[in-house]
């Protein structure tokens, strides 16, 4: 009996030790294998320091690859802190070096942490301050490369670009909206150290950083330069409130050129507002648009078919009353008897209140829809706003008949690029972008290209057709003659809204604008000017965005090599404008000949020597202004 209880208890612990040692060796086996990965990661990261290598940003240039936004390799300072040996000494050589004081220097080497960056005043050092803290051949004291963001041209594209934090991350512009993007991998360098931070070995592992991508944006540098100064100019001349500038490809949506006044030095914003900085006002502005406004009720009129601009007559007595409402035109006593395409010349208030009243509301505001109004492009940039209009149910008679004429509705100057866009293009709305491609950043292959969205089409290619038509007359014979360009189909519509307070239009205080393109019977670029309350000039917009549109206009066409047209319409002068005549051919005749035939418009200047003219400047088919030089050579 003894015996087998015996037996019996000595199973049992055998048995138990024998569990024992499967567990263990289980126990084991899981740890060795199944979870070893997960071990060998945590052991690494008690041992193993990473000095971090920050990645360059991706870069930003034009459509034609110039840099527009750029790195460059600064040193920052970082500590291991359990690596310094005197602390006190190496905090007041630090804080020497840095001018800072020697407490501040002594928080930073007694945290309790493995590494510790001397931020900010160990940030993006010069090479002088870096070269003196290299020269101290301190343990635990590193310089790292980081990449700081440049913007070669300073302004330029300000608004448009953004800017990055010291820390490079996208706060604004291309910079916010495609973060992503241009954000690089960042790389390191790696050591071992033992539990109190000492390096046990000297081999170290680079990993390098991965610079972000690059983008390729619709933007043409050349035009953007022109754009800039034309509004330094506009700034100098009429030191208004803010001004701006859009360029854009009517058939793509692409945007060739955009800016505004004020703007602020990316490389420096923090010496801004964040008023100034962080106001992209073609896209952030929201204003009465005034009679640029008009061509989308031309359009929506033609399309329709509520007027016949050629052969309907309407008469222009300076006012009309609507619902008991007195709206005037501009021109006192009004224009008389005129067809409704010289209403559109005119810029006619009370003509385009016939339109929309001929439309009747829920057709005009249907229109302004389709045209884009009330809601946001979709540019590919942050800050865009959606502007404001009546409700179709609020709208009395009065409020149908302000909105034909650009009043009382709100609207951003991207929404009139883009819907007057689709009235000329024959009828199509496209989608604004500003992003052309993407390319990776190291290998720089494209892995992306943006193409134009068409959003809808509005209006058929005979209603744009004619609005084209009636655009051109408006820059030949009408309220646009300051942006005729000869040689050049230009058309375009002026626009001089009175701006509103409180609820309520302030006296003498106006935006100015035109929004004109060219060629007019096929239009490659549309451009857009609109200036705040410019001091010591006639408030109209025919007056003061005109000829600055028309300065935009010819350098667009000088770097996209818009060819001269035929068939434009002859420009109609009035006393005060100044005159443009064409230079006829006068080689081959006597200097006698070509004088009797170039007075009374041109003088003469001439040289060389001969009885007969070999060559001439400017060439036939110029125009000159009256009064002008034409040089001829004897021969």
């Amino acid at each position: 009996m003894f015996q087998d209880h015996f037996k019996s208890r000595v199973f049992i612990i055998f048995a138990v030790v024998f569990l024992l040692f499967l567990l263990i060796i289980v126990r084991i086996f899981f740890i060795q294998v199944v979870q070893y990965d997960k071990l060998q990661d945590l052991a690494n990261n008690l041992w193993s320091r990473n000095l971090p290598i920050t990645a360059d940003r991706g870069i930003i240039t034009d459509r034609n690859g110039k840099v527009l936004a750029d790195n460059v390799t600064t040193t920052s300072l970082v500590v291991v802190p359990n690596q310094i040996v005197d602390k006190e000494k190496v905090a007041k050589d630090l804080a020497e070096i840095l001018n800072v004081s020697v407490d501040e220097m002594m928080k930073h080497l007694n945290k309790k942490t493995s590494i510790e960056r001397i931020h900010p005043e160990g940030r993006r050092l010069s090479y002088e301050i870096a070269d003196k803290i290299n020269s101290l051949h301190y343990d635990g004291v590193y310089l790292l490369k980081e990449s700081k963001r440049y913007y070669p041209y300073e302004t330029l594209l300000s608004h448009v670009i953004g800017y990055v934090g010291i820390d490079n991350q996208g706060l604004s512009g291309i910079e916010s909206f495609y973060d992503e993007y241009l954000t690089g991998a960042n790389g390191s360098i790696k050591y071992y150290s033992d539990g109190k931070g000492k390096q046990i070995e000297k081999a170290s592992v680079y990993e390098a950083s991965q610079s972000g991508m690059t983008l390729a944006l619709t933007i043409d540098l050349d035009i953007q330069l022109a754009v800039e100064k034309e509004l330094d100019n506009v700034v100098s001349k009429y030191n208004p409130e803010q001004a701006l500038i859009v360029v854009a490809d009517p058939k793509t949506g692409e945007i060739l050129a955009m800016s505004s006044r004020p703007n602020f030095d990316s490389n420096q914003y923090t010496k801004y507002d964040l008023e100034t900085i962080n106001r992209n006002l073609p896209i952030f502005n929201t204003y009465e648009p005034g009679s640029t406004f008009k061509v989308i009720t031309l359009a929506a009129s033609i399309e329709e078919k509520t007027v016949n601009l050629f052969e309907e007559q309407f008469y222009d007595g300076g006012s009309i009353r609507v619902d008991g409402a007195k709206i005037k035109c501009w021109k006192a006593g009004g224009h008389g008897a005129q067809s409704f395409l010289q209403v559109v010349q005119n810029s006619c208030n009370p003509g385009f209140v016939v339109m929309g009243q001929r439309l009747g509301k829920e057709k005009l505001m249907d229109y302004i829809k389709k045209f884009g109004f009330g809601e946001k492009t979709g540019i590919d940039l942050s800050g865009e706003e959606n502007g404001i209009l009546f409700k179709v149910e609020n709208m009395g008679p009065v409020e149908t008949a302000t909105t034909a004429f650009g009043q009382g509705v709100s609207v951003t100057p991207i929404q009139q690029v883009m819907g007057v866009s689709a009235a000329i293009n024959g009828g199509k709305l496209y989608q604004p972008y500003i992003v052309k491609s993407i390319a990776e950043g190291e290998t720089k292959e494209t892995i992306q290209v943006m193409e134009p969205i068409l959003k809808r089409q509005i209006i058929s290619e005979e209603t744009s057709k004619l609005v084209r038509y009636a655009l051109e007359s408006v820059v030949a014979q009408g309220t646009g003659r300051n942006a005729y360009i000869n040689n050049y189909r230009v058309g375009g519509k002026t626009g001089t809204a009175q701006k509103v307070q409180n609820g309520a239009y302030m006296d003498n205080n106006y935006i100015l604008s035109f929004i004109g393109f060219t060629p007019a019977d096929d239009p490659e670029v549309v451009v857009y000017v609109a200036i705040d309350h410019p001091k010591g000039v006639v408030q109209y917009g025919g007056t003061v965005a005109a000829p600055v549109a028309k300065n935009v206009l010819k350098s667009c066409i000088d770097v996209l090599g818009i060819e001269k047209s035929k068939g434009d319409l002859e420009r109609v002068y009035e006393l005060w404008d100044v005159k443009y005549y064409e230079v006829p051919d006068v080689t081959g005749m006597t200097l006698k000949e070509a004088k009797n035939k170039l007075y009374p418009n041109f003088q003469v200047e001439y040289s060389g020597t001969g009885e007969k003219i070999i060559h001439q400047s400017p060439e036939v088919g110029e125009y000159v202004k009256s009064g002008g030089t034409v040089k001829v050579m004897l021969g």
